[in-house]
């Protein structure tokens, strides 16, 4: 039973209108950069190097390249109708309202996590420069502030983004600008060592720790690519999409390139892999090595900046989501208003109060980081779920609506074969994380959220069936 009337579409479509068009091309690359690269490049890099070796390369490049089937599926579907204003959208009209449910809040779940992790990260990484800070200041400090930087109109969010990833990008870029010229110079480290191509396969191969390592690599990097889906959550308030939106999702294999692969090869031909510390940050030791002495502040800066663009991330695409959710009535009346600024500030305050969750796994214990692996796994498993959602639309995109896709001037590469071809990359990396006891627990936990969302969607189909029809 479609719980979504043709009435409440309509009503959908005029609310639709409010809101406002005020990120730009400018904005809109920024973000999806920002979305695409990840803390977890930064500090996460390490322990991936040491479970995958050299193969680490290619695992990020395989992840990069079938996730542009993801962005360019997502990216046909939005512009064969601009009145989407996210994939909840047109999943619910392909799917159906079950899919819509079940996408926007799994979406927000998704970022919910993250953003307490991100909550919790910031407060360590301030604690690196005020150790006797208590660390609920920083935390409410951060929920504070992006709320009101994101209270006023969405062109902040975009200028918050906009500064933020460029602060990733120059951190990047510096990285490979130093780590060419030790290469190219024959740089040699204080133990002897000097930077060489031939790295990549002296230690032990390219594969030193066999498949298991190599699907090891699947298990943490996967999780860097959650955020890449967030520029199609832009869609309603980017100007000019029609031009902007397939601009941004055609640079992804360039920013995969440059970002992922190429901080990673001067880091494995400067440092060989089996020296790299799993436990600290290689952007550090490169630096450290260039004789940059402030390397750990500079790196302590980036990393700071990447999770409050994360945060910040976090706050607009639950907040944005929950207010389609509600415009279509899959989540209360309530936070489908929006301010005189064309801001949902209700759907806005009812994920800031969720992040709050951060200050207070602050003083769970030493458990926390085991918590959290948990927890990043089940996000990670929310976010395939995500992608595969997409996927299934786009097979119903083209199955129902061919002439749009005939139309398109955008058309997703490779079509239905490319869709299976992702679908069994997806069924991997469930396989991989399956094979480590932490991330096979959060396997084990993530389908009590479906059951959940299941029963939630029966209760609201059960009270709409009750309403007078045009209610």
């Amino acid at each position: 039973m479609n719980i979504a009337p043709r009435n409440a579409a309509d009503s959908h479509r005029k609310e639709d209108a409010h809101l406002a068009r005020h990120l730009s091309n400018r904005h809109l690359q920024l973000i999806a950069i920002g979305g695409a690269v990840g803390t977890g490049l930064f500090m996460g890099s390490g322990k991936t190097i040491s479970l995958a070796g050299p193969s680490i390369l290619l695992v990020y490049a395989v992840i990069g390249f079938m996730l542009f089937f993801v962005m360019r599926a997502l990216g046909e579907i939005l512009l064969s109708n601009l009145e989407y204003r996210s994939f909840a959208d047109f999943a619910g009209d392909y799917l159906g309202p079950w899919a819509q449910f079940f996408t926007g809040w799994t979406y927000w779940l998704s970022w919910i996590v993250t953003g307490v992790a991100d909550v919790v990260a910031v407060s360590s990484y301030v604690a690196f420069w005020f150790p006797e800070l208590a660390l609920w200041i920083p935390a409410l400090g951060l929920i504070f502030t992006l709320l009101a930087l994101n209270l006023p109109t969405v062109r902040n969010f975009g200028e918050i983004e906009f500064w933020f990833a460029l602060i990733k990008i120059l951190a990047i870029v510096s990285l490979i600008i130093t780590g060419a010229y030790m290469l190219s110079t024959g740089f040699r480290l204080p133990n002897g060592s000097t930077a060489s191509v031939s790295h990549l396969w002296q230690h032990g191969g390219f594969f030193p720790n066999g498949f298991h390592g190599f699907v090891a690599g699947f298990q943490i990097a996967v999780f860097a690519f959650a955020g890449i889906e967030l520029v199609g959550m832009t869609a309603a308030e980017t100007k000019d999409s029609v031009r902007n939106l397939p601009k941004a999702i055609n640079s992804i294999p360039v920013r995969v390139a440059l970002f992922y692969l190429g901080a990673l090869f001067v880091i494995l031909t400067v440092i060989p892999w089996n020296q790299v510390d799993p436990n600290s940050s290689p952007f550090v030791s490169m630096f450290s090595l260039a004789g940059l002495g402030i390397a750990a502040h500079v790196v302590n800066f980036v990393v700071l900046t990447s999770a409050t663009s994360s945060a910040n991330s976090g706050i607009y695409s639950t907040s944005r989501m929950v207010y389609g959710l509600a415009t279509f009535r899959l989540a209360p009346s309530l936070f489908g208003k929006l301010n005189q600024r064309k801001v949902p500030v209700n759907a806005l305050f009812f994920s800031c109060i969720f992040l709050l969750a951060g200050v207070v796994l602050l003083y769970v214990g030493d458990s926390i980081i085991e918590a959290f692996t948990i927890v990043t796994t089940v996000s990670a498993v929310l976010i395939i779920f995500i992608w595969s959602i997409i996927l299934a639309s786009y097979l119903q995109y083209r199955r129902k609506r061919p002439d749009l896709h005939e139309k398109s001037t955008f058309k997703m590469p490779g079509g239905r074969a490319a869709v299976a071809m992702v679908f069994g990359f997806f069924i991997f990396i469930l396989w991989a994380l399956a094979q480590k006891p932490d991330t096979a627990i959060a396997l084990k936990v993530t389908p009590l959220w479906f059951v959940l969302l299941a029963i939630a969607y029966a209760v609201v189909k059960a009270r709409r069936s009750r309403l007078p029809a045009g209610a």
